[in-house]
């Protein structure tokens, strides 16, 4: 659905990133984290920058970005990235009730933009409750028609590709 709105793959993935949760990012983690190219994610925050979708900040040395929640739009897009993951509400309960989840990442097809009916996800935390995991599996199916993959990891191994929506 997002992407035959959106043609670009790499501007997809930002509007992921930045309007899923107040996420922000520097160009070097982006590249890294979508597996692109740096020249090819410059251009997309250049254009997103223009637009004032998103707002660039100097920290340092760095140039870190995050969604303009001023601009017109931001709650418009927001909505619309939100209904194309289907899990907006889902994830901030998950993270809520696992436990001390470090990060959460979408991977797989969502993050590449693919609306496959399965979502994947991986939690990175330790001494989460597994047993409300297999509850929320099958109430995920309910509230979102999508099947629901979670893979639970001990420690972010550095190297997941996906979108991280929670954590840093």
């Amino acid at each position: 659905m997002l992407d035959s709105l959106v043609t670009s793959k790499t501007r997809v993935k930002l509007l992921l990133k930045f309007f899923a949760h107040r996420n922000s990012g520097y160009l070097r983690s982006l590249a890294k984290e979508f597996d692109e190219s740096t020249n090819s994610v410059r251009v997309e925050l250049n254009r997103l920058t223009e637009a004032g979708l998103l707002l660039a900040e100097d920290e340092g040395k760095t140039k870190v970005y995050r969604a303009n929640k001023q601009h017109p739009f931001f709650e418009e897009i927001k909505g619309m990235v939100s209904k194309f993951l289907g899990l907006d509400d889902l994830m901030e309960k998950i993270v809520n009730r696992m436990g001390k989840v470090e990060k959460a990442y979408i991977v797989g097809d969502y993050a590449k933009g693919i609306d496959s009916g399965t979502v994947q996800m991986i939690l990175v935390g330790k001494n989460l409750d597994l047993s409300y995991l297999d509850f929320i599996r099958n109430k995920t199916y309910e509230k979102v028609q999508r099947k629901v993959e979670v893979q639970i990891l001990d420690e972010d191994p550095g190297n997941l590709q996906g979108i991280l929506v929670f954590g840093r």
